[in-house]
């Protein structure tokens, strides 16, 4: 240990990441009445933009209300459930639902609010639960022993904000630390998979609460404003998301550029929204699993984007990462009660959370290849469908529910589920 580090602090269980997913990882240790330590590598007072996943599952609402009573009443209320689905073919409405209202005594089939409204809800109820935080604390290395694990944080790591180099002795660690995990990387677990270098642009827009939009979530094939491009809009609580699928060749100049994506906001819903734009990105699609989800001697677990990367179809991220999360807590509860069990908890969470993950992208895969179809017969069908829609619903059916992919059910059952 170098001379200028801190002494090791001990703790059951440390969870690296403090995004959704790291906070549920840490509100489930302490369900187990477990203490846990949060090192996350942004300051405390970080600005976390745009809307990022939106939605929470009836099932992820299900998990959080398990862990913390009252924590899914609370995103359900600040979120919004918008009550009519739209599917529309170029210029015709092939597919229109309406729900009645959900009764508040029954859990919604999802709430929709940006992401940084969940981590807030979130976050404050670890606090509640006495979860401790070390911000400013980037992982840098993980050393595995047959007895704990061993995390330093800190260091010559270039991130602002970060506390002086600490080291942390834990009998599990929980790596949620998103995409790049340090957590994954120190144990050389690879991620298979792909990158397609075709791009979607999401747009985050305030609603004009004096003449708000009807709440509807909306999918457009081939948008006639926007060249053929397909384009969704999504309700949230205080505004929407228009996300834009871009087609091979586009330059993410002409599309995902402040002034250029308020040029096609205002094709798409009007020129008083382009003024009312509160974050632009762009993504490409990964499709991407590790190849483990915890080391030889199972003392550490990888959750959410640490363990998997998916298209955003059917809001398989931050749902998966939620149950990951869950499991993962569990795992780790059962092998810290009973050390010399014959089946080890971590491994049975990592072959059915990696089963789980896998087949999420594939059915990610499934949705991607009917928004971007490789063949005219691909594109025949849906334009015969949309034809058809009028004479036969089960058309206007299948091009409103295809491009989420196949759907993954209840996220304690391992085949396939969230």
């Amino acid at each position: 240990m170098p001379p200028h580090a801190h002494r090791p602090e001990r703790a059951p269980v440390l969870v690296a990441g403090a995004g959704p997913v790291g906070l549920t990882a840490a509100l489930a240790l302490r369900s187990h009445g477990l203490p846990v330590t949060v090192l996350e590598a942004e300051p405390e007072d970080r600005t976390r933009p745009g809307s990022r996943a939106l939605f929470v599952h009836r099932e992820s609402l299900r998990l959080l209300g398990q862990i913390r009573p009252g924590l899914e009443t609370t995103l359900t209320r600040n979120g919004v459930v918008w009550p009519t689905r739209r599917t529309v073919y170029r210029t015709r409405e092939v597919f229109a639902r309406s729900y009645p209202p959900h009764q508040t005594s029954a859990l919604p089939p999802f709430t929709s609010l940006r992401q940084v409204e969940t981590e807030r809800h979130l976050l404050e109820a670890c606090r509640e639960e006495g979860v401790t935080f070390r911000w400013g604390a980037p992982v840098t290395g993980v050393a595995v022993t047959d007895d704990g694990v061993r995390v330093r944080t800190g260091g010559d790591t270039g991130t602002a904000g970060t506390v002086n180099e600490a080291v942390y002795e834990a009998s599990y660690v929980i790596g949620a630390d998103g995409a790049r995990s340090a957590v994954r990387r120190s144990q050389e677990i690879p991620l298979h998979g792909e990158r397609s270098e075709s791009f979607h642009v999401v747009v985050d827009i305030e609603e004009d609460p004096d003449d708000p939009a009807p709440l509807e979530r909306v999918f457009t094939y081939e948008h006639p404003a926007l060249g053929g491009r397909s384009v969704m809009r999504v309700p949230f609580a205080g505004g929407f998301q228009l996300d834009l699928q871009c087609k091979d060749g586009d330059r993410p100049e002409d599309w995902a550029g402040e002034e250029t994506a308020a040029r096609w906001v205002a094709r798409v819903v009007g020129e008083k929204y382009a003024t009312r734009m509160l974050w632009v990105s762009k993504y490409h699609f990964l499709h991407v699993v590790a190849e483990r989800f915890t080391d030889p001697r199972h003392r550490v677990l990888l959750v959410g984007e640490a363990a998997h990367l998916f298209p955003p179809f059917g809001a398989r991220g931050m749902n998966s990462g939620i149950a990951d999360s869950v499991a993962a807590a569990d795992a780790v509860a059962k092998a810290l009660a009973d050390p010399a069990g014959s089946a080890h908890p971590v491994g049975t969470f990592a072959t059915e959370r990696r089963e789980a993950a896998r087949f999420n992208s594939e059915a990610a895969r499934t949705a991607l290849s009917h928004l971007r179809p490789r063949s005219r017969l691909t594109r025949l069908r849906q334009a015969v469908g949309a034809s058809l829609s009028p004479v036969i619903p089960a058309c206007g059916e299948w091009l409103e529910r295809a491009p989420y992919g196949p759907r993954a059910g209840a996220p304690t059952n391992t085949r396939g589920r969230y």
